[in-house]
């Protein structure tokens, strides 16, 4: 007799077949993507344009007027930086004026973060009546060009008896309508309804709900709208120097005062602005990190 054949095993449904010279390659979202060397070039020369203002800022603060002024011009730096510095302390209070700058941005940035946020989740998740109308006027106040308010609010802190005092520059920037808009567009994508309503269910109050749900959510948007607020608030020019005097400056308002005479010295105005520009790049370099795994992190959905 013969022997019966046995019959074919199946292969496990977890097992699946293997494409012949595809081993090792990853598909679909776990997919590893290589850039070629036209991808790396064009990224090396995107870094060294966006850099080369910045170095060129370093040249001119360390070179004389003479130096920079010759055909083809000197790209390497010179051995004045020092004195540059000592300069710009000379001629203006720089240290006072970074200070103020400091105060003046970081309580601008810490406000406006925390009263948009506020507002951004009223506005993205709260019903009440005229919701739809105040925020038609707050995005529509982005159109009224600032300087047409100029004058009354001179006038408000004048009554006040703000003038020449920081809180004349801090108290007007403590909340602005991108910030509002901005948090309320965050919010209605990154924040479930289910969430709040869960909140709600188990007892939560509103302020419990912000506190303990909206803000570990909106963690990364109020963190690029505090970067943003804050290199605004750092650059600010027209409206400090109004407020404020030379008794009392910010950085952009003591720069005013760099490079006097007849002929300025560029080195000097160079400087000023150096030292204006590092404290920024400090506070991006140590913030920076944080705030693109933010926004990836909110960006991943489970």
């Amino acid at each position: 007799m013969t022997a019966l054949a046995e019959p074919p095993t199946k292969q496990p449904a977890t097992e699946k077949a293997q494409v012949p010279g595809r081993r090792g390659r990853k598909s679909g979202a776990g997919r590893t993507m290589k850039g070629g060397k036209l991808a790396y070039a064009i990224l090396i020369a995107a870094v060294l344009v966006s850099a080369f203002p910045f170095y060129w800022t370093i040249v001119a603060a360390s070179r004389s007027n003479a130096d920079l002024a010759k055909v083809p011009p000197t790209l390497l730096p010179g051995s004045n930086l020092i004195r540059s510095f000592e300069a710009v302390m000379e001629e203006a209070d720089i240290g006072k004026a970074l200070i103020n700058s400091f105060i003046v941005s970081g309580s601008i940035t810490v406000g406006t973060v925390l009263c948009c946020t506020l507002a951004g989740f009223a506005f993205a998740k709260l019903r009440f009546r005229g919701r739809g109308a105040l925020l038609a006027i707050t995005v529509g106040t982005m159109m009224i060009p600032p300087q047409l308010g100029v004058i009354p609010l001179f006038m408000l802190i004048a009554e006040l008896q703000w003038v020449n005092q920081l809180q004349a520059v801090i108290l007007p920037g403590l909340v602005s309508a991108f910030g509002v808009f901005f948090m309320r567009q965050y919010l209605v994508q990154s924040l479930p309804d289910e969430l709040i309503e869960a909140a709600r269910v188990d007892g939560a109050s509103t302020a419990r709900i912000f506190w303990s749900i909206v803000v570990p959510i909106a963690r990364p948007g109020m963190a690029v709208l505090g970067m943003l607020t804050f290199m605004a608030a750092w650059n600010d020019f027209f409206w400090p120097i109004v407020a404020l005097s030379s008794q009392e400056p910010t950085v952009q308002v003591a720069l005013r005062q760099l490079g006097g005479g007849y002929v300025h010295d560029q080195s000097v105005i160079m400087a000023g602005t150096l030292l204006g520009t590092l404290p920024v790049l400090l506070v991006f370099g140590l913030l920076g990190r944080q705030i693109v795994g933010g926004i990836m992190q909110g960006a991943v959905k489970g």
